[in-house]
């Protein structure tokens, strides 16, 4: 019995340094860790926007709401890219007076829409994106005169240009805010067939959106 215990342990005794060269010999695997992922402007986003312009020179003032959508390149910190926008407005003024003949007359204009097609280039820092832009704008302006009772009205499209800048920032994967200024110049127009003409129109602008990144 003696000598079936020490066969024993002797096999043991071999079998250990054996199996722990094969432990040794097999290779380990760690998980690899998981990277987040890198933030990038680059892609298409669509949003809403809404904002208060007023006008330089008159009274003319109100709010304006609307959507917007556009595509940015990213190169390192620059982002660079197209946008444009679509806003229902309410810009209103009126004046009154008396004319001799017609008694009291009532002028009032009133810009019903908005919009532009704009560049823009920027800098970022991570998420948060600082940038300049501008282009073309146009706005659809409605002019009306009352007097003696009876109103009469006329709209008129409006071209012009625009320049601004603003501020974004990516607060979740695929969302971002912004703010930015923005001053409208718009050409002037001829009313009622010719009898009135109006000078150039000029907005400053505050507009806040939020927009969805792909």
């Amino acid at each position: 019995m003696k000598k079936i215990l020490l066969a024993t342990v002797a096999v043991a005794a071999l079998a250990a340094p054996a199996a722990a060269a094969d432990l040794a010999a097999r290779p380990t695997y760690t998980k690899a860790p998981v990277l987040a992922p890198v933030m990038t402007w680059t892609g298409f986003y669509i949003g809403a926007m809404g904002g208060y312009a007023t006008e330089e020179s008159s009274g003319v003032k109100g709010g304006l709401a609307g959507g917007t959508i556009g595509y940015n390149w990213q190169q390192g910190p620059v982002v660079y890219g197209l946008e444009a926008d679509a806003a229902w407005a309410d810009l209103t003024d009126s004046i009154s007076g008396i004319v001799p003949g017609f008694g009291l007359v009532t002028a009032s204009t009133k810009v019903n829409s908005t919009g532009t097609v704009r560049g823009r280039i920027g800098y970022a820092f991570g998420p948060t994106l600082l940038y300049a832009t501008g282009g073309y704008a146009w706005a659809n302006n409605k002019l009306s005169l009352s007097a003696l009772g009876v109103g009469v009205s006329d709209e008129q499209f409006l071209n012009g240009w625009t320049v601004g800048a603003g501020a974004e920032w990516m607060f979740a994967p695929k969302w971002s805010v912004k703010a930015e200024y923005l001053y409208k110049s718009f050409e002037g127009k001829s009313y009622f067939n010719g009898a009135l003409a109006t000078g150039d129109l000029n907005l400053h602008s505050v507009q806040v959106g939020v927009n969805y990144h792909f």
